[in-house]
């Protein structure tokens, strides 16, 4: 503190207490569940009985971005092709693009999280974004395992 300074009284050290960048904080450790596949992207995967695909967002991006304001989801029936940005998910930080993991048809969306997008917050892995169907051809082998994940975020 320089001489002559009054600390701050709601600071302990006051005016020399250590300043935080909250963009620099190291987060949690994040939920990273093993029996579904990930995008470097931060989705997350799972593969339905009937071979469709449920895909969120997950707990690392959701934690990152911060409190989620607004989803844009893709339309069912629209056909995309892996790596295409087809939804956008905003935050209070920021805002991001979502990408479809695999090539195939969008089958449904989440209205549910689309009309209450911080559920997304909540739970990640319940509060799923879109069901795809894949293309002739198209496969799941690009994805990665929740180790695999795990190292790409740090954890």
């Amino acid at each position: 503190m320089a001489p002559g300074a009054t600390p701050h009284p709601a600071r302990p050290g006051g005016a020399s207490a250590k300043r935080i960048n909250p963009f620099n904080q190291e987060l949690p450790m994040s939920n990273v569940p093993a029996d579904l596949k990930y995008t470097d992207e931060h989705e997350w995967i799972r593969t339905e009985a009937d071979g469709t695909l449920t895909v969120g967002i997950t707990d690392h991006a959701q934690s990152t971005l911060g409190d989620i304001v607004f989803l844009e989801l893709p339309q069912a029936g629209k056909q995309v092709k892996a790596g295409d940005a087809i939804g956008v998910v905003e935050s209070v930080k920021a805002a991001s693009d979502i990408y479809s993991p695999v090539s195939g048809e969008i089958i449904a969306f989440n209205q549910d999280a689309a009309d209450t997008p911080e559920d997304v917050n909540g739970d990640p892995y319940e509060a799923w974004l879109f069901k795809i169907k894949l293309a002739a051809g198209a496969n799941t082998d690009n994805l990665l395992s929740a180790d695999a994940y795990k190292k790409l975020i740090g954890d």
